[in-house]
This record gives structure tokens, sequence and C-alpha cells, in this order.
């Protein structure tokens, strides 16, 4: 039997309860500091294998010691239940981890903010018909969670459906009102069933009705978000996965699901709030589905994209003394990471200062290209943050885009009437020379002509952007 080893306000509590909740604080404690070492690619690795050494502190401590109302331990079966369950997702992760590819990984991360959502729901769904309708607060974590857990959950899901390019976008204005609308309906409805003198079995009805409304909800907050924005999405819905988790920990009273939900919900809101200004959006507007997508400009006759050797173009790079490369989602489709990284260094070698420039929302979720370069071994003191990069552009020789579009379009500066108007770019349109790789002469993520490719200094490298810095090494090499 377990120990008694004191009172807190009157209440015995013993050596296993107390081992238990110093297990969570530690766990938490692990969370922190694994968070922390993610700040810098060269830690980051560490960082996960601490956070998941905290994760797994709280589930063997939960397994050993947790007790219920009663004072018994987890029945054996259910245990072997829950490390089943383990085994199986451990397994499934790791595989997916070892065989997802670099462009595939925003739709891994909706996939999981998904499963995320869809947990605290259903911990939500299934705990309500428990809830103590007296304790308001009780009532009100319980459908918070199940709000969140449903709108991250279905939202998620047409991230990856929108990311995979297998769902497409609603590009209607009566979206927001409809937006609007359902959220009224929902808060509405979960305001209702607070009411005192409630009796949880008598809202069976109400419970699944707010569960359907919130799965509406989220499918219908990202329909109309399309292009450039994606990235906003992606990191809101991973602050909601988040809050769902410590609504869910609220629910059970278990603080390492708490702190580690607050934590993922406080990231994830942060980089919300700074992917916003980096695409000078409103998180107004995010919440309520009006931004993003919109139309391709009529705009003005832009003139003729003008081509350049490869030869051309080696002579160039080679007798410059800095070249900036702004990469982007084509070079992750292209794979071209790690031959990119070969043609920085062999241009070191000839005495070329070669930096990346790396904006904030270059990809397809908020530090896509860091992660992609990182992969390619590319040091991280030559990735170089837009805020930073662009006053040196005017001083910069050779301006390299591989692959990004939007991210580098003038048309947010100089056209008023261009969706994204106003976004802060990297201005690589300032350098002397610009060399644009991309496949074809499309339009970017955005949909909208990219007034850049036009430009009296841009010269246009066409191809898979793979094969072409292949072929430019090469050349280079040949000089």
């Amino acid at each position: 039997m377990d120990q008694v080893i004191g009172t807190l306000n009157g209440a015995p509590f013993t050596l296993g309860e107390t081992l238990l909740e110093l297990s969570y604080l530690l766990a938490a404690l692990l969370f922190v500091f694994g968070l922390k070492l993610l700040s810098h690619p060269e830690s980051a690795r560490r960082g996960n294998l601490w956070a998941a050494a905290g994760m797994f502190l709280g589930m063997l401590t939960t397994l050993l010691l947790h007790k219920n109302e009663e004072g018994s331990g987890i029945a054996l079966a259910n245990v072997w239940i829950i490390l089943a369950a383990i085994g199986v997702g451990s397994a499934i992760g790791w595989i997916v981890a070892r065989k997802i590819k670099m462009t595939a990984m925003p739709q891994l991360v909706s996939l999981y903010n998904a499963t995320g959502g869809a947990a605290s729901m259903l911990v939500a769904l299934l705990e309500f018909p428990n809830a103590d309708m007296n304790n308001r607060g009780s009532v009100l974590v319980t459908l918070l969670g199940l709000i969140i857990g449903a709108v991250a959950f279905s939202g998620s899901m047409i991230a990856y459906g929108k990311l995979d390019g297998k769902v497409g976008d609603i590009r209607s204005g009566l979206v927001k009102y409809v937006n609007i609308l359902l959220m009224i309906i929902t808060f509405g409805l979960a305001a209702f069933m607070m009411f005192p003198g409630q009796i949880p079995v008598q809202l069976n009805w109400a419970i699944y009705l707010l569960m359907v409304l919130s799965l509406v909800y989220g499918v219908m907050f990202v329909m109309p978000i399309g292009g450039a924005d994606m990235p906003v999405v992606i990191s809101l819905l991973n602050s909601f996965t988040g809050i769902a988790a410590a609504m869910a920990g609220f629910i059970y009273h278990n603080q390492a699901m708490i702190l580690g939900g607050i934590l993922v919900g406080a990231a994830g809101t942060i980089l919300t709030v700074l992917m916003c200004r980096a695409m000078n959006r409103s998180l107004l507007n995010v919440i309520v589905g009006a931004f993003g997508g919109g139309t391709a400009s009529e705009g003005k006759e832009q003139g003729e994209m003008k081509e350049i050797t490869m030869s051309d173009a080696a002579i160039l790079m080679s007798y410059s003394r800095n070249v900036v490369i702004v990469p982007g989602y084509g070079l992750a489709v292209a794979q071209a990471q790690h031959v990119c990284h070969e043609l920085d260094e062999l241009l070191a070698t000839k005495g070329v200062n070669v930096r990346y420039a790396i904006h904030p929302v270059a990809g397809r979720m908020p530090g896509h290209m860091n992660v992609l370069l990182a992969e390619a071994d590319v040091p991280y003191e030559q990735l170089v943050e837009m805020e930073s990069i662009n006053p040196d552009m005017p001083n910069t020789d050779v301006v390299v885009v591989i692959g990004a579009n939007d991210v580098v379009n003038p048309a947010a500066i100089t056209d008023p009437g261009s969706p994204i108007a106003g976004m802060p770019i990297i201005q690589a349109h300032e350098a002397k020379h610009v060399i644009v790789m991309k496949r074809g002469r499309g339009k970017g993520y955005a949909g909208i002509e990219n007034e850049l490719f036009f430009n009296e200094k841009t010269r246009l490298l066409f191809g898979n952007a793979k094969d072409t810095l292949q072929k430019l090494v090469t050349e280079i090499k040949s000089l």
C-alpha cells in the first residue's frame, strides 16, 4: 500500500503521488530545455531527444504511479493496451520519419497537428458525461478542449490536402461571413451548455452538435486560404493543437500535459504573430479566414523574360565578390539542397562570399528553408534573415533565386492593388545582377506575375533546379 507522508489542505498525500507530481515537473523542465535547444540547428537534434526524454518520463511514471479515486493503479489489461498503442505509434512514427521527403514535411506537420487535435477532441467528448456541471471552470475547459481540438483536426486535414494539391481554394468573400456566423453559433451553444442546472446526459445532442459545428468551422476557416499564406495557417493550427492539449491536461489534472500544451501553444502563437508580420496580415483576418489566395492581378504589360547561358552565368558568379542565394519551394521540390551547397563551397574556393537569404515564409511552413539547408550541412552562419540581408542588397554582385517567387516579387512594394501588397520581401531587385532558376514561365504560389523576372538586371535559367545547379557547378569547375 502506498505510504502516506503528509497532508495538504487536510487531505493526505502519498509517496507515490509526490513522486508522480515531481516527475511531471521534471518532464516539463525537459520540455523547456528541449525547446530552447530547438532554437538553433546545431542543437535541434539534442533538443528533440531531451524533450522526448521528458515525454517518456511522464508516460512511465504515470503507468507506474497513477492511482484512481479508489486508490488502485491502472489495470494490467489497460497497461498492455497502452504499451501496445505506444509501440504501434512509435513504429509508425519511426518509419514515416525515415522515409518522408523534405518536400512533404509541411504535409507531415499538418498531419501531426491533426492527430493532436483529434486526441484532445476525443478526450473532451468522452469526459463530458462525467463533468461536474456545478463547476463552471471544469465545464468550460472541457468545451474549449472539444472546440479547439476539433478545429485543429479538421483544419489541419484541409491544410494537408491543400499542401498536397488534393484540395482547392474557395475564393468567395461570403466565406468570411459564414465563418463569423459559425463562430457565433458555436460559442453560443457552448454558453448554453454551461447554464446552471444542466445534466450532462440530457446534453448528449448538444455535445455532438458542438463537435460537428467545430469540425465544419475548421474546414471553412482553412478553405479560402491559399498562396503564400499557408505557413501562417500551419503555425496557427500548431498553436491550436497545443492549447487543446493543455485543455485536456486541465480535464485530467495532469501537470505535464498542461505545461507541455502551454509551451506548444505559446510557441505556436508567437510564431504565428511573426508569420503574420512577415506576410503583412492581421491575426484577426487569419482567424476568420479572410486572407490568402487572392486573384492574379491583371496588371500592366511586363515585357520580356531574358535568358542567360550556362557559361555566362558561371563566369558572372565566379568573378563576383558577393553572391546571395534565395532558396524557395522549387529547391525543395527538386531536392537540390546538396548540390546547391556544393555550388556555394565551390564559389568560396574562388574567394566569393556566398550567403543565403531566408524569408520567414519561404517554402510551405515556417523554417522550411532553414531545415532544408541544414539537412545539406550548410553552416548556420551562412543563413541570413530577410531584415539583415536587405540592407546589403545594393552591394551584392549577383542574387541567385532558386525556386522562389512571391518572396522576391517587387509588386509587394510597387503595386498597391497586388494580393501581396505590403508584404515584406527579399529585395533582390536592388542587387547589381539577378539570376533566376525556375522550371518554366508560370506564376508563383500566390498566382500573380513576378515583376522581378522582367527586370532589366534579371536573367533566367530554365529547368529543374537540381539539374541546372549541377550543370552550373560543372561549368564553374571548367573555368
